[in-house]
């Protein structure tokens, strides 16, 4: 399956509209080895206003496409969910790495989190996870 039906596929699941712009915008999150934020989509997404932009992120974000991370400046970054989520459940319980240096944001899905137990009483309903330090390419240099 070639990543344009993928996309297509996946856009079908969550009841969205296959548009280009919203192929173009997951096209370019799947290819990026961080988290984006909507400036640095902005910059090489061309010709789709920023409306637009916030309302394909916003409609991803919702329908469990997509997760909103926060860098060390306090900017929504995003990267794509893993295939299992949707919009009653993300399952985005991984570490957010913060590079200190480059201020990139990496999403470390291969780490295994502890389970967290709340005590009697509390609902967990959303959980976040984050480091700071120096990425590989900052810590070679």
């Amino acid at each position: 399956m070639s990543y344009n039906q993928h996309f297509e596929h996946l856009l079908k699941r969550h009841q969205l509209k296959r548009t280009e712009a919203r192929l173009r915008v997951l096209s370019l999150l799947v290819n990026k080895k961080t988290a984006t934020s909507q400036p640095d989509l902005e910059s090489v997404i061309g010709d789709v206003d920023r409306v637009t932009l916030y309302r394909i992120l916003s409609a991803f974000e919702e329908k469990g496409i997509i997760h909103k991370v926060f860098d060390l400046n306090g900017t929504a970054n995003y990267a794509i969910c893993a295939d299992d989520c949707d919009e009653h459940h993300h399952h985005d319980e991984h570490l957010h790495f913060n590079c200190s240096n480059c201020k990139n944001v990496y999403c470390l899905d291969e780490l295994d989190m502890p389970p967290i137990v709340l005590p009697a009483g509390f609902k967990l309903e959303k959980l976040s996870f984050s480091a700071v330090g120096l990425c590989p390419k900052c810590l070679n240099k």
